[in-house]
């Protein structure tokens, strides 16, 4: 039966239909239930040939959100850093380390993410190696939330989704309407988001789709060299969502009094090496750096769209003070603490 539902989908799909409010709940129900991989691999191929469409972002988005597990926040005020992944340079987890940066700066940060399944690193993956255990319980990062202003919620943890379908995800080779559903879906209902997309095209959907789901005031950005993160290279493109207003414009590095950088500076094959950046960059030894630069930029917008900066000046001098006086490296190691009450680790 499961399988026949995903076998009309994927036809329907295949002849360029797109999944409705008629069809999204029984969909996803039967994707969650198959358990054979062909079925599932069928219908997101099918998918990503149609194309993508920011109503169907917003009805799987919407779905999951209804279903996920909540953690609750004592915070008005707080952010989520995260990207889709499946850029095409594979860098290392510039959000990961951004919101270190942007929880040192005394703005909290509910951090969503989850295993590699179109990157080198994943969020989960960096952590782990780090010594920061990724899949505590929803109690857990509740705590950590409220007292030490930055948790990470394992995106398993938080929505009924499938191993299967995970399997299938990682072994496709090109990103999936999860890519873009998953930072949509924050377990905290973080009310400012700052989200990095893998495609331009995917900047005005993913907008329209939080604007929808409702946001205080997030952006949506793409780097022009194929970054899901805001670029040092060049432009970025970004969507500013404030309330259902949405805004479409340009940033360059100049822009932030940052010089243009190079991509090959920020690659790595594995969260080792990622993890090798950021530990250098926590402990203040990449200053002038691209690397230090692109967490600088990305944790600037944030500060600024939580209203903790007024200015992009301001901004550039709250993120930079926040790794120079070792106050992210301070939540780094609150953080490891607080994900590992029986073993307790310092970088």
């Amino acid at each position: 039966m499961v399988t026949n539902i995903l076998t009309k989908i994927t036809a329907d799909l295949q002849s360029g239909q797109s999944i409705d409010d008629n069809n999204a709940e029984e969909f996803l129900d039967a994707l969650i239930s198959e358990t054979e991989q062909k079925p599932i691999a069928e219908l997101l191929r099918a998918w990503h040939y149609k194309g993508i469409t920011s109503d169907e972002i917003y009805l799987v988005a919407s779905i999951l959100r209804r279903r996920m597990n909540r953690v609750n926040s004592k915070h008005k005020t707080f952010v989520d850093i995260v990207g889709t992944g499946a850029s095409k340079s594979k860098t290392f987890n510039v959000s990961t380390a951004a919101a270190f940066v942007v929880a040192g700066a005394d703005v909290p940060v509910a951090k969503h993410g989850n295993k590699a399944a179109t990157s080198n690193s994943g969020s989960a993956d960096v952590l782990a190696e780090l010594g920061i255990d990724p899949a505590t319980d929803r109690d857990t990062a509740e705590e950590n939330l409220h007292k030490i202003n930055i948790c990470f919620m394992f995106a398993p943890k938080y929505h009924h989704l499938s191993s299967t379908l995970a399997t299938v995800r990682r072994n496709l080779g090109f990103p999936t309407i999860f890519n873009c559903v998953g930072p949509l879906c924050n377990p905290a209902s973080a009310p400012h988001q700052l989200i990095g997309v893998w495609d331009k095209e995917l900047v005005p959907k993913m907008a329209t789709a939080l604007s929808r789901l409702g946001t205080k005031k997030s952006w949506i950005v793409h780097g022009e060299d194929g970054l899901d993160e805001i670029s040092i290279t060049g432009p970025t493109y970004v969507a500013q969502i404030n309330g259902t207003n949405i805004r479409e414009f340009q940033i360059e590095p100049s822009d932030y009094f940052l010089r243009s950088g190079s991509v090959s500076d920020l690659s790595v094959t594995n969260p080792y090496e990622s993890a090798q950046i950021i530990r250098r960059i926590l402990r203040n030894e990449m200053a002038g750096t691209s690397a230090e630069s692109i967490v600088l930029i990305n944790s600037m917008a944030a500060l600024c769209l939580t209203g903790r900066a007024r200015t992009i000046k301001d901004s550039f001098a709250i993120a930079t003070r926040s790794i120079r006086d070792g106050y992210a490296m301070n939540k780094f190691e609150q953080l490891v603490s607080g994900t590992n009450k029986q073993n307790r680790h310092k970088i």
